[in-house]
């Protein structure tokens, strides 16, 4: 039976609601809340504020995780740092479908784009996949990047292109499973990436070391509280209960979009950066519950 107050929850009681209001005040004001209580009242705030409505039944949620890479990196090329991470093409407009992948890495396309270079081909691929990177420079400096646009076309899975071809059974399809492929296949490494059209663009943010990257609502985003969902059936800065095997139950909060987000019960979650939280965030793809946490009134 569906839950008729936020207390009827499997799970709530034992949350840190503190924690998820502070995820919330990030975005509150966006999302047209201000007043908000003190840390001891959190649970309170969340119980009397809001009404659970299930987004799906039970079970019937999905959910994936997403999380910051951390890539050593050079603003200039050479032997070692030699794949690029590129900004938006000249005169280029949010919505405009532009040049495929593949097209524009064999034409060079977007020479003179470039903000910084990586070492391999599959890193840059897959932070152009999470969104958002944290670069460390030979110098030990940090250079964030965010999403600044991307090209029009669809995504499509290079993981699933490889179950496809029988190197993995799903199960075990990871990124440290496609990162092995690459190692074990360097002259199909191209092709494989060009199997998916869709390509990101990249802008640099001026964002604290400690701060997550931005969302979609141009504010960071917290590990393990910030939740990318279909705006379409979820509104952005809406508290969200997550019930995830393997990552547990807990209170979080709306804040991210993603081009692979899409549908009632489909829910990406924010881990965090670097190699550990990527590890994570590369298990999880899993079936249960979620419970939008929808303001009265």
């Amino acid at each position: 039976m569906s839950p008729r107050s936020a207390r009827e929850i499997a799970g709530w009681a034992e949350d840190d609601h503190a924690a998820a209001l502070a995820a919330f005040a990030v975005t509150a004001d966006l999302y047209g809340m201000t007043d908000l209580p003190g840390p001891q009242e959190a649970r309170a705030f969340f119980e009397e504020r809001f009404d659970p409505v299930e987004i799906v039944p039970p079970g019937a949620a999905h959910f994936t995780a997403y999380y910051e890479p951390e890539l050593a990196a050079s603003l200039t090329p050479d032997d070692r740092f030699c794949h690029a991470l590129y900004g938006p093409p000249p005169g280029f407009a949010p919505g405009e479908i532009w040049h495929s992948r593949t097209a524009i890495r064999a034409g060079d396309l977007l020479r003179g784009q470039e903000i910084a270079w990586v070492e391999s081909a599959i890193e840059a691929f897959l932070a152009q996949v999470q969104g958002s990177v944290r670069l460390r420079l030979p110098d030990g400096r940090a250079m964030r990047l965010g999403f600044a646009g991307k090209n029009g076309h669809p995504y499509r899975s290079i993981g699933a292109e490889l179950i496809r071809r029988n190197v993995s059974v799903p199960a075990e399809m990871t990124p440290d499973r496609i990162r092995r492929w690459c190692r074990e296949n360097p002259g199909e490494v191209d092709a494989l990436l060009d199997h998916n059209p869709s390509f990101v663009f990249f802008r640099v943010l001026d964002l604290p070391e400690g701060s997550g990257p931005l969302g979609a609502m141009g504010r960071p985003v917290v590990p393990g509280r910030s939740l990318a969902v279909d705006p379409e059936v979820i509104p952005l800065g809406s508290p969200v209960w997550v019930d995830c095997p393997g990552f547990g139950a807990r209170l979080m909060v709306a804040q991210d979009i993603g081009s692979a987000i899409k549908g009632a019960g489909r829910g990406d979650l924010f881990i965090g950066s670097g190699a550990e939280a990527g590890r994570i965030a590369g298990a999880i793809n899993a079936r249960g519950a979620m419970v939008l946490l929808r303001r009265r009134g």
